[in-house]
């Protein structure tokens, strides 16, 4: 799967990382200069997990909110394979 995003992605800004799931983040600007932030799983069925950080949240804390996202869309998927 890495090799058609490789082809797909040239020139674009993104950063393709070996991870335990199949998974895209996507960032972009929301309103009131809040930042929002999706992951979505590449799957037969839609999943995504979403959600906004302030202008002034830390890094700290931005980094500890997507760490626990992608802890919830591993368990989704682990759960999933499992049923």
């Amino acid at each position: 799967m890495r090799a058609q995003f490789d082809q797909k992605l040239v020139g674009e800004q993104v950063s393709l990382l070996e991870g335990a799931i199949d998974a895209l983040w996507f960032s972009r600007p929301s309103h009131s200069g809040r930042e929002a932030w999706e992951l979505r799983a590449l799957s037969e069925n839609p999943y995504a997990l979403f959600e906004t950080f302030e202008a002034d949240e830390t890094s700290e804390d931005r980094d500890e909110m997507l760490l626990e996202m992608e802890n919830r869309m591993k368990e989704y998927v682990t759960t999933k394979k499992a049923s």
